[in-house]
């Protein structure tokens, strides 16, 4: 088990993007914060050893990632409608973009959200979803020509 400031300094540095990665899986801040403290919590309990800092968030990013996952498949969720939520404090251009990403299946919305807002690189998104380069490629492919087609209607 981790010391209680190994815990602080870990939440400090990570909890924004445990949040983030969360929200793009979640879609609302509710069960986004939920699943970033899931993580947390889970690294607390493993108390894992990495071999340095981007081993370690890239560890919390595919906790965060496969506890959204679960959340997702249960029936409960499956069942329910979200609360509409808006993200305040965001340009028009900023909530269209935004929304675009969110509308998104999935596994474009994922590949999106790690190499655009997280700056992972391609190779880095491969390894945290576990899949082949190629395919993340091909996702991200899609994923903008998804994203410039719905822009293209908004604006």
């Amino acid at each position: 088990m981790h010391s209680a400031e190994e815990m602080r300094r870990v939440a400090e540095e990570y909890a924004s993007t445990l949040l983030r990665v969360a929200f793009a899986q979640m879609k609302n801040r509710s069960d986004a914060e939920d699943m970033a403290q899931e993580a947390l919590l889970r690294y607390m309990e493993k108390a894992p050893a990495f071999d340095g800092p981007e081993h370690e968030k890239a560890w919390l990013i595919r906790v965060v990632i496969n506890l959204c996952h679960n959340r997702r498949n249960t029936a409960w969720f499956r069942k329910t409608e979200p609360l509409d939520e808006s993200i305040p404090a965001l340009e028009p251009e900023e909530t269209g973009v935004l929304e675009a990403v969110m509308a998104l299946p999935e596994k474009y919305r994922t590949v999106i959200h790690l190499y655009y807002y997280e700056g992972y690189s391609v190779a880095g998104v491969a390894e945290l979803l576990g899949k082949n380069q190629n395919t993340v490629l091909s996702q991200l492919s899609r994923a903008r020509k998804l994203l410039r087609a719905r822009l293209k209607e908004d604006f």
